[in-house]
């Protein structure tokens, strides 16, 4: 299974008819791990509310893709993805935190305790719900995202854009997240190539100037992605021109970093009954806290943040949760 299918995966609701052979009580329940759910099962657990964490299908969230990390406060020499999430897992462990592997399959937050269903056989029912199941980047589909996963393939320019600094890259999208993401990189990057489906933008008109003015980006008009080349490392993509026209033609563009943004999906389906969510799935919090509309049920990281999607960020949001949880078990 793909990297990015396992990803998506773990929002989906499973609807299947397997009969629940387990129970157990909890007072905290973290769903998901990465930033999130890791910072917030080491507050829960300095804090004495014994918490139980699921890991999700993807253990350490969509981190463990990204080779290198130099942007973490604490890591001075920089580190890997996957080393730094086995960093916050053994932290939690530390404190006693209950770290489980498995998925959310379903949820009933209609009454206290909160049910979950775990792996489609186990109920967890819980006192509180944090949940911690970020959101999956939008890929093409194409096998060579997977070969060059870490590589030279990223849907993050914040988080990987500093790898590429005097080298060529390219950007796919049209929308603001893909300007966003082309002006970013032009900060860096020797040249950006901003490879676009149609012949125009579906960028905001202030995104849209920012970019034409930019002297580093150079718009790909009706252009698609076929495949991308290299010896173990992005090196070149592969296009398609007007794709399906009569003047269709294959381009060679060489690049050392290919960028996707073309959007991300909250893992937040099972939740959707009961928990508010913005029009793309994005779970709605009271501002400055991490509670939902269901009092008991909190959300942090990139499950609720569709701006910063960031380690760092994701882990602070992880904080409060543990903290608003805490205070809502203190007064319940």
């Amino acid at each position: 299974m793909a990297l990015f299918e396992k990803m998506e995966n773990l929002g989906a609701t499973d609807n299947s008819s397997n009969e629940v052979s387990d129970t157990e009580k909890v007072k905290v329940l973290i769903i998901g791990s990465g930033p999130a759910g890791y910072t917030a099962a080491i507050y829960a657990s300095r804090a004495n509310l014994s918490p139980v964490l699921y890991e999700g299908m993807q253990p350490g969230g969509q981190l463990t893709t990204t080779t290198e990390v130099e942007n973490f406060p604490g890591y001075s020499d920089g580190t890997t993805g996957p080393a730094m999430m086995e960093d916050l897992k053994k932290q939690a462990e530390r404190f006693g935190a209950d770290i489980r592997f498995g998925y959310a399959s379903a949820a009933d937050f209609s009454e206290r305790p909160f049910k979950v269903t775990v792996d489609g056989n186990k109920i967890i029912e819980a006192e509180s719900v944090i949940i911690a199941t970020g959101a999956t980047a939008k890929y093409l589909g194409l096998e060579d995202e997977q070969k060059y996963a870490g590589s030279g393939v990223s849907a993050c320019a914040t988080c990987d854009g500093f790898f590429y600094r005097g080298k060529k890259v390219g950007v796919v999208g049209g929308g603001d997240t893909a300007c966003e993401e082309a002006l970013y990189l032009a900060g860096l990057a020797e040249k950006v190539y901003l490879v676009v489906r149609r012949d125009e933008l579906r960028a905001s008109k202030v995104m849209q100037d920012r970019v034409f003015e930019n002297e580093k980006i150079e718009v790909l008009w009706k252009h698609q992605t076929k495949g991308l080349t290299g010896d173990g490392v992005v090196e070149g993509m592969t296009l398609y021109k007007n794709k399906g026209e009569a003047n269709e033609e294959e381009v060679q563009v060489a690049i050392d970093g290919f960028f996707l943004a073309i959007g991300h999906t909250p893992n937040s389906d099972i939740f959707k009954e009961y928990i508010d969510t913005d029009e793309v799935g994005y779970i709605k919090t009271f501002e400055n806290t991490s509670k939902t509309n269901v009092e008991g049920v909190y959300a942090c990281g990139d499950v609720m943040d569709n701006q910063y999607r960031q380690a760092v960020t994701a882990a602070g949001s992880g904080c409060k949760a543990a903290i608003d949880a805490e205070r809502f078990l203190g007064e319940n």
